[in-house]
């Protein structure tokens, strides 16, 4: 015969695993996640970070992120922290040559004196904005521009910690 402080111990118990069970779902497709991130580069350089700015918040599955981004949340628990190594072809792909073009300075907005560095936004049909960098600007009237993300044919490497699931 169970005795009813058994009984109250058992109920106790199966509540504290069902708590626990409720904090321990993992990070699925379509859910809006928040996570803090550090990304380096092989060297260790830190390229991007959230501890100055808070966690960062996406859609799980939406394309907001790189691939590589993405598949190393999904699946995570809340508190979960993980490294991992994100190849070329799930992050920014690789460097293409073909996007750094020589362009005439007319193109540029007249009032604008270009500089090494300097970053431009162009309008796409699409609405979004393509962003490219002056790599050069010569003295015959031509600026170089490269339309290659600037993490383009980098691994990165990137530690992550899940910090909720809405």
């Amino acid at each position: 015969m169970l005795k009813s402080s058994h009984i109250i111990l058992a109920v106790i118990l199966m509540i504290g695993v069902m708590m626990t069970g409720c904090n321990a779902s993992q990070a699925r497709n379509g859910d809006v996640v928040q996570v803090d991130y550090t990304g380096k580069l092989a060297d260790g350089t830190v390229f991007d970070s959230s501890a100055e700015r808070g966690p960062l918040e996406f859609t799980l599955g939406a394309g907001q992120m790189i691939p590589g981004f993405e598949k190393a949340v999904f699946g995570m628990k809340v508190g979960e922290k993980k490294t991992v190594t994100i190849p070329v072809d799930d992050a920014y792909g690789p460097y293409r040559d073909e996007l750094v073009v020589e362009i005439p300075r007319e193109k540029l907005p007249s009032d604008m004196t270009p500089e090494v560095g300097q970053q431009l936004g162009f309008p796409q049909p699409d609405g979004r904005t393509l962003v490219v960098t002056i790599i050069d600007v010569s003295d015959n009237n031509t600026v170089t521009i490269d339309a290659n993300h600037p993490l383009a044919g980098k691994d990165l490497t990137f530690e992550i910690e899940l910090v909720k699931i809405q």
